[in-house]
């Protein structure tokens, strides 16, 4: 690691939440003349890439310059008033539990600006897709960043409207029912959020959450701390999304873009799940221990719930969309993450920021890979995919063929891959729950988990088998295999779920600590 002044890692982080926001106002102004390119629409591609890629290098750098003796530590502070007359204060930060997920983000953004400059996509103008790409990588980026529950509010909210025109106007089929049910879902979960964060803020006397989370709910009662939990649960649980609030889910996947899917799976979807650690979890505890054994109990349906519907779409006859079952199997995946979060322990969170990172990083190769198989073969469907002797992509594209299989073994949890640490630790925690909760309760939850994983393994292995398997008919010609731009937008995912998978105190290493002084208030 490096060592860099803080006030140089104040302006990475500010350049890191403003800059994809200034990148899209210009991705909306004309282009200089001499560099159009070949057309004025590749010219706002490559804007997309330059500036995604520059946020990640300023994100990579954060992360070097990041003291990782101290991840519990908020670094690379900034903090002005903002309305004062509210308390309201721009205030920025990043710890162990903040960083993974920023450095996520600004990735999974590039490598989606990346993919979209060689395979641009199908509908209106670049300019508008740019323009809406940064928006979304810049309320994303905020919404890990900002340590106000206002501005965290309003970075939450600022995502849905870019999401929501990428669907409706580069998405496919049923697009616009998707979209709209999307912003309703969203929107609806966001109103009653809202009237939870107030509450806390009005009551506490201050909404940074810095401060709430050392008071550690100390200043609000009981029911104060109920009744925000249910309220700010809610919103974040649509967002997360948690059963049975998850229907908009895969229908906006289905219809979405392959860099929305990518994005909407690797990025929107943690926002949820990271508002339960950075708000609930510290700021609300007795509240949140109120409702935690039902949102276990909720985590455990949404797993078993979410494979069971991946089988019904993997067996043959049932037209099943490969797009459309890795959206449900997201369903079980973050039911892994709400369990974990459930279970109030050290364990349990640790496992919950692990799965999250790693479901980004393996979701996102799968919706790249799906991506990928349409354009080649013009369908996601299942059963025309596989036909009478199976796809046969090991034959017919080798290497593609092998990426869909890892990544699918990834999911299933494999050791040594990412899918497995945070799965794993969330049971862990539910074996020996948070004082006040009931291990017989969550010992069942632990084996109706441990049911699911199994599950989730034989949908995954159907569908392995059914699409990269099986004799190549003779007359079926050959797909074009991994591209190079394809290679280096899917290569870093492969890697770093390696990585973690071999190494899990890449991780584990930086939310530790910090997960260690939200549960004890801030004492540690």
């Amino acid at each position: 690691m490096i060592d860099i002044n803080e006030s140089v890692m104040q302006v990475l982080l500010a350049f890191v939440v403003v800059g994809p926001l200034l990148g899209a106002a210009a991705a909306l102004l004309p282009a200089p003349p001499g560099l159009k390119g070949k057309s004025p629409g590749q010219a706002v591609l490559r804007h997309g890439v330059t500036v995604t890629g520059a946020v990640l290098l300023a994100a990579l750098v954060l992360a070097l310059g990041f003291d990782h003796d101290h991840p519990s530590k908020m670094q690379a502070g900034t903090d002005i008033s903002w309305i004062p007359a509210l308390h309201v204060r721009i205030h920025l930060g990043i710890d162990g539990i903040s960083l993974p997920l920023l450095v996520l983000t600004a990735l999974l953004t590039f490598l989606c600006a990346l993919y979209s400059y060689a395979k641009p996509p199908a509908g209106p103008s670049p300019k508008g897709f740019v323009a809406l790409l940064l928006l979304l990588e810049s309320g994303t980026l905020a919404t890990f960043a900002v340590l106000d529950l206002i501005l965290f509010f309003l970075a939450f909210e600022t995502v849905l409207i870019p999401m929501y025109f990428l669907i409706a106007r580069w998405g496919g089929a049923d697009r616009a029912r998707a979209a709209w049910k999307f912003i309703l879902y969203t929107l609806l979960g966001s109103v009653v959020m809202l009237l939870g964060l107030l509450l806390i803020g009005l009551r506490a006397g201050t909404f940074d959450m810095v401060a709430l989370a050392t008071d550690n709910g100390r200043s609000l009662s009981t029911s104060v701390q109920v009744i925000a939990v249910l309220a700010i649960g809610i919103g974040l649980a649509v967002k997360t999304p948690m059963w049975p609030l998850h229907s908009w889910l895969p229908d906006a996947h289905t219809a979405a873009p392959t860099v929305g899917s990518v994005l909407l799976a690797g990025v929107l979807l943690k926002m949820g799940t990271y508002g339960f650690v950075r708000i609930l979890l510290p700021v609300a505890p007795d509240g949140l221990r109120t409702f935690a054994p039902y949102l276990a109990a909720f985590a455990v349906v949404g797993i078993v719930y979410g494979s069971l519907a991946c089988l019904a779409l993997a067996r043959r006859g049932a037209k099943g969309d490969l797009k459309r079952l890795i959206a449900y199997s997201s369903v079980g995946h973050m039911g892994f993450v709400l369990l974990g979060v459930a279970t109030m322990t050290p364990t349990g969170v640790n496992g919950a920021l692990f799965a999250n990172v790693a479901h980004g990083l393996i979701t996102g190769l799968l919706f790249f890979l799906v991506g990928a198989l349409k354009e080649r073969t013009g369908s996601t469907d299942l059963d025309a995919l596989a036909e009478e002797t199976g796809a046969a992509l090991y034959g017919r594209a080798p290497r593609l063929g092998g990426l869909l299989a890892f990544a699918a073994v990834a999911s299933l949890g494999l050791p040594g891959l990412a899918g497995f640490w945070g799965e794993m630790l969330a049971m862990f925690g539910a074996f020996d729950p948070g004082a006040g909760l009931s291990r017989p309760a969550f010992l069942t939850f632990m084996a109706i988990a441990g049911l699911g994983t199994l599950l989730t393994a034989a949908y995954l292995l159907v569908v392995v088998r059914r699409v990269c398997m099986g004799a190549t008919p003779q007359d079926a010609p050959r797909l074009p295999d991994v591209h190079r731009v394809e290679f280096a937008a899917w290569t870093p995912l492969v890697a770093l779920t390696v990585l973690a998978g071999l190494w899990p105190k890449v991780l584990l290493g930086l939310t530790d600590p910090a997960v260690q002084q939200l549960l004890s208030g801030g004492t540690r």
